[in-house]
């Protein structure tokens, strides 16, 4: 993956991570610890009465991405700004005007 396209989605990333927080789920950037045979992700759960979102800090932005968006299709983002190419991603069927 080029630099600038890296680049790019790790904004995305960023910009994702402060909209959840907008909508009260905690983000935690974690180092998720695999076994042979075993494939986390991470993603939404519910903890102690907190919502979170779990991203293994390790992975490619792209696949944060996908963790992040999963966990926001399930919220309200119609009150918040989004970015046209963030809202693309939580949202792929609309179309940028």
């Amino acid at each position: 993956m080029g630099e600038q396209k890296e680049s790019r989605m790790l904004k995305l990333v960023d910009e994702l991570c402060e909209a959840a927080e907008r909508v009260g789920l905690v983000v935690r950037r974690e180092k998720i610890l695999r076994e042979i045979g075993y494939r986390a992700r991470g993603g939404a759960c519910r903890l102690r009465e907190k919502n979170l979102v779990i991203i293994d800090r390790d992975m490619a932005p792209a696949e944060q991405l996908e963790v992040l968006a999963e966990a926001l299709r399930s919220c309200d983002l119609e009150s918040l700004y989004l970015s046209p190419a963030a809202r693309q991603v939580v949202q792929p069927g609309t179309q940028s005007s």
